[in-house]
């Protein structure tokens, strides 16, 4: 019975010494007083970490790789389920759609179609704000000409725009440039900001290396610092980020983040996953997006929904 006693104070002893040495092994880097925690990997690989963090920082791969959509031609799957708050469906849209890019144009047929409950009003327009987001990221309404893909110089502002318009191109801001500053939106504009002197005070950042899809690749998460107490419903809203970047192109692979936040006027609890695939000469484009979201804004009814947009069959024009 002692012989199995001191075995087993051995091996939990064993454990402990095994955690310990794992936590020692992530180094603290400053820069611009900011604080980030660098994993043994990245250590040992003698890189240019304030290079590498800045172009993080400043990374418009994950935009870029939406706006080439629209100089391609696609098929999509497209599933979006509005709920009720006991999760069951209230209206739905399952569909197969085919965008075509020709001659710098961009038209979309509708090869399957099956929808329920009030997913569409009389007039067939959506009932739901999250449809027409969904449709203004994947559907082609008419014929659309003259666009490209490029995003150097460009910034998304709500500039000009008023009432649901303006409201979708904040949801835009914050699905294109999560840890951003969005103007307009009352009590959290600022607090979306997570490069930012203060957020520092709130969250954690990690740089790490390991393997994405058989791809060994950079991955960097930013997540609220443990035991924050009551300052964590006022100052956070991201839940969790963490992007997966490949290691030479320094375009974002993958995407998971989470965001949550009540106010007096509205709330909101979203969490998306984004997985892209690269078409070659590192033309990187969406391939899986998932959706999960809760929100709630004044004058407007609450929204539950679930999407997933799976794309494939690219071709260049």
């Amino acid at each position: 019975m002692r012989n199995r006693l001191m075995l087993g104070f051995c091996a939990l002893l064993c454990s402990l010494l095994s955690v310990v040495k794992v936590i020692a092994q992530d180094s603290t880097l400053i820069i611009d007083e900011k604080r980030f925690t660098l994993s043994e990997v990245v250590v040992r690989n003698n890189l240019d970490y304030k290079m590498l963090l800045e172009q993080i920082k400043e990374d418009t791969t994950f935009y870029k790789a939406f706006k080439n959509l629209r100089i391609l031609g696609f098929s999509s799957y497209n599933n979006i389920q509005m709920t009720n708050k006991k999760g069951k469906t209230v209206a739905s849209l399952a569909s197969k759609t085919r965008q075509n890019r020709i001659n710098g144009c961009r038209t979309m047929d509708v090869l399957e179609e099956s929808v329920t409950g009030d997913f569409y009003d009389r007039s067939g327009d959506y009932n739901y704000m999250t449809p027409e987001l969904y449709a203004s990221l994947f559907f082609t309404k008419g014929t659309i000409c003259g666009e490209t893909n490029i995003v150097a110089g460009r910034k998304r502002s709500i500039g000009g725009k008023k009432g649901i318009e303006k409201h979708k191109e904040q949801l835009k801001m914050l699905f294109f440039n999560p840890g951003k500053k969005i103007g307009g939106i009352p009590f959290i504009g600022d607090k979306l900001d997570l490069y930012d002197e203060t957020a520092h005070k709130y969250y954690d950042y990690r740089l790490d290396i390991e393997e994405y899809k058989g791809e060994l690749c950079y991955v960097f998460s930013i997540m609220p610092k443990a035991n924050l107490g009551f300052l964590k419903n006022d100052r956070i809203v991201v839940d969790q980020m963490v992007t997966w970047f490949n290691m030479k192109t320094m375009s974002v692979l993958a995407r998971n983040y989470a965001l949550s936040y009540k106010a007096g006027v509205y709330d909101f609890d979203v969490s998306m996953e984004v997985e892209m695939t690269n078409l070659g000469n590192n033309l990187i484009v969406p391939k899986t997006l998932r959706y999960k979201g809760n929100w709630d804004v004044i004058f407007k009814k609450r929204e539950r929904a679930i999407f997933t947009a799976t794309l494939f069959d690219f071709k260049r024009d």
